[in-house]
């Protein structure tokens, strides 16, 4: 289904200031829909044939819906849009009519102007109708908390009519809770309360405050009940703001282990401020999972510090007792061991410092690769260079991937690249630094390592290219009693439920090529 902004560049001559407005009214209208107990369309006119088009659609959650198939899409012309050219046309709500019938299903429509406001603040011209089609299948005598909905529901689709409705919406709030049926209260120009939800009732309890709220200056108690001074002055002023006709940021109170979150909305119906809308939530748990969480997270990462230092102690036992070794076999099988406990730890160094079970693997990709031209075992200098990049991976498939990774690089630079003979001259040292960044290619006859990665259909495929000698004429890489390649295929075909493959390059040297599926973590435990 094309969007509301695909829809209306296609079928309409809207301009883009035209349909951000119709984007933000999409975006808080579900609060005037569970007002109103009714559906709302949005319709636009197509360019000049007299026909409509539905280019959003919303239904109550306070009631049944008038429309069981979807009306986005749909356009709509000749008597069917009688009331929505009227709106349009005179820049008026329209309320006029009988009832229509959707199938079995009996409706009032009423259509709602939609006008966005000039630079200056003046009344602009009507862009839009909003379709308010209610079901009727359920008519009865309203309650009077359904008499406070449509009434506070009329108040804000005069305020769409003026162009005031919706607020602008304040950084860092992406949604429009709370909702209506979380808890609403009315307030008169004065600030006094005219009607409280059920569930805006219970909220204030939970804060404790037990009385009744009709009559109290909402801004007042909110002051009184805040265990936060200066929490209580922010949510008061949240209030006088709304009443002043302002649409504050939603605020938060704090009392009595409890925490209600609440948004304020200025009732200004023709421009007149009649009183104030406040929507309240109680968000305890919620809260309370939060800062579980963020305890959770701080523990995750002081237990992978503690493991990567730990990590670090083992490498420096190994080291010294490296050292301490007579035989030059035992003394490299050693080091070997410090190598890969060392790249072990840079993962667990990463989460250390990282909110969630994630890590950016070209930094450690690089650490890695200027630490294996660092030991190995070669008197050849080999530059690195890195082409593409890993992304973020998590923690289970990059703590595995870096010893792989380690692996093959220390093979390709000491295998690939033989120590110089007697005769030979070693290369000079200004060609030790490593480019890791992906820059230009590598010199002609330089010695030279490439780890390569991209991502390709929920696939890591990473290549590790040398320029070397190329692999021996009896290399087979599965009977290979070397231990950093047994380690390399145990980790891929295991851990990583990945493939390898060693093969001489094209145009010579040697290369690596890994497949690793990115699936997530839970299908990689059922599989």
């Amino acid at each position: 289904m094309s969007t509301l902004r695909d829809l209306a560049e296609e079928h309409t001559q809207l301009r883009p200031a035209d349909i951000d407005h119709l984007h933000r009214v999409a975006g808080d209208w579900q609060l005037l829909s569970d007002l109103s107990f009714a559906d709302l369309l949005l319709w636009v006119p197509v360019d000049g044939d007299g026909t409509y088009l539905c280019v959003a659609q919303v239904r109550p959650t306070t009631a049944p819906t008038a429309y069981l198939d979807d009306q986005v899409g749909r356009i709509v012309g000749g008597p069917e849009v009688a009331h929505l050219e009227v709106a349009h046309r005179q820049g008026r709500i329209w309320r006029e009519g009988d009832p229509v019938w959707y199938g079995d299903v009996p409706a009032r429509h009423e259509a709602i102007p939609v006008r966005l406001r000039t630079a200056d603040g003046e009344s602009g011209e009507v862009i839009a109708v909003v379709g308010r089609d209610t079901n009727l299948s359920t008519a009865r005598t309203p309650s009077q908390l359904e008499l406070n909905y449509l009434t506070t529901a009329d108040d804000l689709a005069q305020m769409i009519a003026d162009g005031t409705f919706p607020p602008p919406r304040h950084p860092g709030e992406t949604t429009s809770a709370p909702r209506v049926g979380d808890g609403l209260v009315r307030l008169d120009a004065n600030g006094k309360v005219t009607y409280a939800s059920p569930n805006a009732q219970s909220a204030y309890r939970r804060l404790g405050y037990a009385s009744h709220l009709v009559g109290e200056d909402l801004a007042k108690l909110h002051r009184r009940l805040a265990g936060d001074p200066l929490e209580g002055t922010d949510a008061a002023n949240g209030i006088l703001a709304a009443l002043r006709g302002e649409a504050p940021p939603r605020r938060e109170i704090d009392a009595r282990g409890a925490t209600m979150l609440t948004r304020a909305l200025p009732l200004m119906p023709a421009g007149v401020p009649i009183g104030a809308l406040v929507l309240v939530r109680d968000i305890t748990e919620v809260r309370r999972r939060d800062r579980a969480l963020i305890t959770k997270d701080a523990t995750i990462r002081e237990i992978h510090h503690r493991v990567k230092n730990n990590l670090q102690t083992v490498a420096a036992l190994l080291r010294l007792q490296a050292r301490r070794v007579s035989m030059p076999e035992a003394r490299v099988a050693l080091e070997e061991s410090v190598r890969r406990v060392a790249s072990i730890a840079l993962v667990h160094e990463t989460l250390s410092m990282s909110n969630d079970e994630a890590v950016e693997f070209d930094g450690i990709v690089d650490r890695v690769a200027s630490a294996a031209t660092e030991v190995a075992a070669t008197e050849v200098t080999v530059g690195m260079r890195r082409k593409g990049s890993f992304g973020v991976l998590p923690a289970e498939i990059a703590t595995s991937l870096v010893m792989v990774l380690n692996e093959l690089l220390l093979n390709a630079v000491e295998h690939g690249f033989p120590a110089a003979s007697a005769g030979e001259e070693a290369e000079p040292a200004a060609d030790a630094a490593p480019d890791l960044g992906g820059a230009a290619g590598p010199e002609p006859d330089r010695p030279e390592v490439v780890v390569s990665a991209h991502r390709f259909r929920k696939q890591l495929h990473v290549s590790v290219t040398d320029n070397g000698r190329g692999l021996p004429a009896e290399f087979d890489a599965e009977s290979g009693s070397r231990l950093g390649l047994q380690i390399v295929r145990a980790l891929v075909t295991g851990e990583l439920r990945g493939t390898i493959e060693l093969r001489n390059g094209a145009a010579g040297g040697t290369e690596a090529v890994l497949v690793v599926p990115l699936a997530r973590t839970s299908d990689r435990l059922s599989g």
